[in-house]
């Protein structure tokens, strides 16, 4: 009797333990991260999701080995499909998503509500839209700032350009900051902007390049992946005095980019690194995330290859003067949405 009794209880306690070892691993399981990106474009776009794409990548490298279990990218995403790829990535375990771009609102909205265990990240904005997405807002009149310093020393016939996507998100930071960095260092330019409407229509953003080129500009920017096709009309003209300021450091390594004096970039780096410390505090959102020169959102590159002849000690000395500004202090340019388009 004794023995059997003995056996039961080695046999309950073998069950325990493996009923334990069970919740552990399903403990355990729950802390595995997994990460996607859902895009309207590309990865490779040398623009707005590829600056994503890039960012994940090199967080991905730092974070200790293994913490991202997994990580997927859902690319040329539009607005109608992004719930069945929500869905999707939800039901395969993926815990942190990521849906990159403004168009994408209402679907994040209504993901958020159906997965409500899920943390999301959407930007740009600088609304709180749910108590599981965490919102990521770029400050980028910051790098439209210095995009304009150089523009505005740069150019001989005191005419500029900017082509846009739409007049919205860090877009319109980014176009407004150009404004006022050009005024800062050359008050007699006149600036032109168009917004073509749209985030990934190369061809219409070209056309609008071309017509701001036959006006007489010799200086272009852009910003977001339509941005690409401006540059190419700009490479157009290799033997004209005519050159480009990217929104994104990729430009300057395209063949294009022997006219792209410098250019900006995201650094979403620091994003997904804040999402996953985040996560690991249980935290799935319902806070904003600025990206700005002070917290090493943004970089800033030279075309030294390239441009070096552009690029004079003057316009270099008043770019990193103001990006040492930038780094000091955020929030300097706290009356970029002052700037008025009509009065240009």
């Amino acid at each position: 009797m004794k023995k059997t009794l003995l056996v039961s209880i080695m046999v309950l306690l073998t069950v325990s333990m493996l009923f334990a070892g069970g919740a552990g691993e399903t403990a355990e399981a729950k802390k595995e991260i997994k990460v996607a990106l859902i895009v309207s474009s590309t990865i490779d776009d040398k623009g707005w999701c590829q600056a994503m794409h890039d960012g994940i990548q090199q967080a991905i490298e730092e974070l200790p080995a293994g913490k991202i279990a997994d990580y997927k990218a859902v690319e040329n995403t539009q607005p109608a499909d992004t719930m069945t790829a929500i869905r999707t990535y939800v039901n395969l375990g993926y815990n942190i998503i990521i849906v990159h771009g403004s168009q994408f609102r209402a679907q994040v909205e209504e993901a958020a509500a159906e997965f409500p265990e899920v943390m999301f990240a959407f930007g740009t904005t600088t609304d709180i839209i749910a108590p599981n997405v965490f919102s990521y807002m770029p400050q980028s009149e910051e790098t439209g700032f210095l995009s304009g310093i150089v523009a505005g020393m740069t150019t001989k016939v005191n005419k500029v350009a900017l082509v846009g996507p739409i007049d919205g998100g860090d877009a319109a930071r980014y176009n407004r900051g150009f404004v006022l960095g050009v005024q800062s260092v050359n008050p007699a330019c006149k600036i032109q902007i168009t917004h073509i409407g749209n985030f990934n229509d190369t061809v219409k953003s070209g056309e609008a390049a071309q017509t701001f080129i036959q006006g007489g500009a010799d200086v272009l920017t852009g910003s977001s992946q339509q941005a690409l096709g401006a540059l190419r009309a700009v490479a157009d003209y290799p033997d004209k005095d005519i050159w480009w300021v990217g929104q994104d450091l990729a430009q300057i390594d395209l063949d294009e980019g022997y006219k792209c004096i410098a250019a900006s970039s995201y650094n979403y780096k620091a994003v997904l690194i804040g999402l996953v410390e985040k996560f690991d505090e249980g935290k799935l959102g319902g806070e904003l995330i600025p990206m700005n020169f002070s917290n090493g959102g943004f970089v800033w590159g030279w075309n030294t290859a390239k441009c070096a002849d552009k690029i004079t000690p003057e316009i270099k000395k008043a770019v990193e003067d103001k990006m040492a500004e930038f780094k000091a202090q955020a929030n300097i340019l706290a009356n970029w949405s002052d700037v008025d388009y009509s009065k240009l």
